[in-house]
């Protein structure tokens, strides 16, 4: 890792220590006279290769450092790669923090799950409000994305003003908000704009994202296609879809019910802020389990997947209240996030195999992305015509189609700069000017630890096993008895025979050993250490995790 770069209080800098280089857990971080200010702070969710984490978020180990400067953090919208990690991460940081109306009741019920509810505090900014945090003159700009309330950022300084577009898309029928407001980016455009740190989401796809309008409709009809139980599986999150999904129900005599906490958490926060008014009260999956299977239309959480998630729980037969039969049909309204594509896969084989009807967007129109497709992204750069271009919230691929967009648009410069990569935007030429260090952290429990160190560990008991050996050693060396050995994930039929073999190995290399050297407990476990990898690299070919315990008398 590179020394810790400095910064210059008169340059304005942008710094990513989450979502450049991937999709999730976004961490955006401005400086400008000697302050920090923070936009989003996102996680996203283990999958095969982090064992034992379900939450990932980024490690601020570099922005806690300079918590004193930090002068506060900024939420573009509610979902959980923009404030996820914020009831994880706030105590490192303790800075206040501003979010609308909707994105603060969301905040506010995981704060109060983590006890923080007293203590880290919300300043609610209306849509289209502007305030001041330090150094920063900040202004919201109303878009439109698959959750109310999603806000681009504009970012003013003395070194100039920078547009953070946050998630988006343009959609002429959102169903749930106002449209986005061309008017404020025009009028971006029109003022000047030093440089806009854009949604790569969907850059590699062409045309546009599709209206939620649209999606309402081709939902109608199908629902309309079946006469069993109809499960629609969806993104807690995306209001407009819940209200859909009431007003299909609706068209087609059924009654709604949700289907998983964190669709009533959203159900909850919606309603709190005058959303939903205009649809019939949701069932509870106990209500919805006494209706006939043609008269309900449950809406689902865990379109991902996710083990824990109630989708997974009815394809199992594992929920208290409901069950699917053969001849019941659901429909995937949601992407496939990439890294997802086996949980998801694994889910649909679950639900076929009971004779269930699985529709996914390849199959019907069902869904359409929260994120700017080439068309969207072009006319975003002839509203607000930065001068600089620095694409985030994607991977590699996504970054660098971005930026190619950018040049086509006439943008005259362009910085593909991922996470720990310290771009200053002014004055000057835009460029990376260093590193810092990033990286990700995980709740493992209720604990955050290193996602590195762990999936280390982890992944080397899973390949490899482990062995745990208890010497006892009298003051002199000798062993009186032979060591206790036990093995664990290794591929042995009869493991009492091998921990016999490891023993008597410990026995013989401790014994070889010189008298002095036998006192010396680390020369006794480093001896017993190379016995027990002899032994098993002889007999199986692997280097499994050892734990010696020695006890001397």
């Amino acid at each position: 890792m590179t020394d810790t770069p400095q910064t210059a209080p008169d340059e304005l800098y942008f710094l990513a220590l989450g979502g450049a280089g991937e999709i999730g857990m976004n961490l955006n971080l401005f400086s400008y006279g000697g302050k920090w200010l923070m936009v989003d702070l996102g996680v996203t969710f283990g999958d095969d290769m982090t064992p034992g984490a379900d939450v990932v978020m980024p490690d601020p180990a570099f922005i806690a450092e300079h918590a004193d400067d930090l002068v506060g953090l900024i939420l573009t919208h509610a979902h959980e790669d923009h404030i996820g990690a914020v009831q994880y991460l706030w105590p490192r940081l303790r800075c206040p923090i501003y979010a609308t109306a909707f994105t603060a009741s969301v905040l506010r019920r995981k704060l109060a799950e983590a006890g923080l509810e007293e203590e880290a505090k919300i300043t609610i900014v209306p849509l289209g409000g502007a305030f001041t945090v330090g150094p920063f003159d900040i202004e919201y700009v109303t878009l439109t994305h698959s959750i109310p309330e999603p806000n681009g950022i504009v970012i003013r300084t003395p070194a100039g003003d920078v547009f953070h577009t946050g998630d988006w898309k343009l959609d002429p029928d959102p169903l749930v908000g106002p449209k986005t407001d061309e008017a404020a980016l025009r009028a971006l455009g029109e003022a000047g704009v030093l440089a806009m740190i854009g949604d790569s989401t969907n850059a590699l796809r062409a045309g546009t994202s599709g209206s939620e309008g649209e999606v309402r409709t081709a939902l109608t009809e199908l629902v309309g296609e079946y006469d069993k139980r109809v499960v629609i599986a969806c993104f807690a999150s995306n209001v407009a879809r819940l209200e859909t999904v009431a007003k299909v129900a609706e068209a087609n005599g059924r009654h709604t019910a949700l289907v998983g906490r964190s669709m009533w958490r959203i159900h909850d926060a919606a309603r709190e802020n005058g959303y939903l008014r205009d649809v019939q009260p949701f069932l509870d999956d106990e209500e919805a389990s006494h209706l006939p299977r043609d008269k309900v239309l449950l809406a689902c959480t865990g379109s991902q997947g996710e083990s824990r998630a109630a989708l997974t729980r009815l394809a199992t037969d594992q929920h208290p209240n409901l069950h699917l039969e053969e001849g019941d049909a659901v429909i995937f309204s949601s992407r496939i996030i990439p890294g997802n594509e086996k949980s998801i896969g694994r889910l649909h084989n679950h639900l076929i195999r009971k004779g269930i009807d699985v529709v996914t967007e390849r199959d019907h129109f069902v869904h359409v992305s929260g994120h700017p497709a080439r068309d969207e992204l072009v006319q975003m750069y002839q509203w607000v015509r930065p001068k600089i271009a620095v694409p985030v919230h994607g991977e590699g691929r996504h970054l660098l189609e971005h930026a190619r967009i950018a040049r086509q648009c006439q943008v005259p410069q362009t910085v593909v700069a991922e996470n720990g990569m310290l771009v200053r935007l002014a004055p000057g030429i835009a460029e990376v000017v260093g590193e810092v260090p990033s990286g990700r952290l995980a709740l493992d429990g209720k604990v955050l630890v290193s996602l590195k160190a762990m999936a280390r560990s982890r992944n080397k008991l899973i390949n490899n096993g482990a062995v745990v050996a208890t010497m006892v050693v009298e003051s002199d060396g000798d062993m009186e008895l032979d060591p206790m050995v036990t093995l664990q994930g290794l591929p042995v039929e009869d493991d009492g025979v091998l921990a016999r073999e490891v023993a008597l190995a410990i026995r013989d290399g401790v014994d070889d050993l010189p008298a002095g050297a036998r006192r010396s407990d680390s020369r006794v476990e480093e001896a017993a250490r190379r016995a027990i990898r002899r032994t098993l690299s002889d007999e199986l070919g692997k280097r499994p995790a050892i734990d010696i315990h020695l006890v001397r008398l």
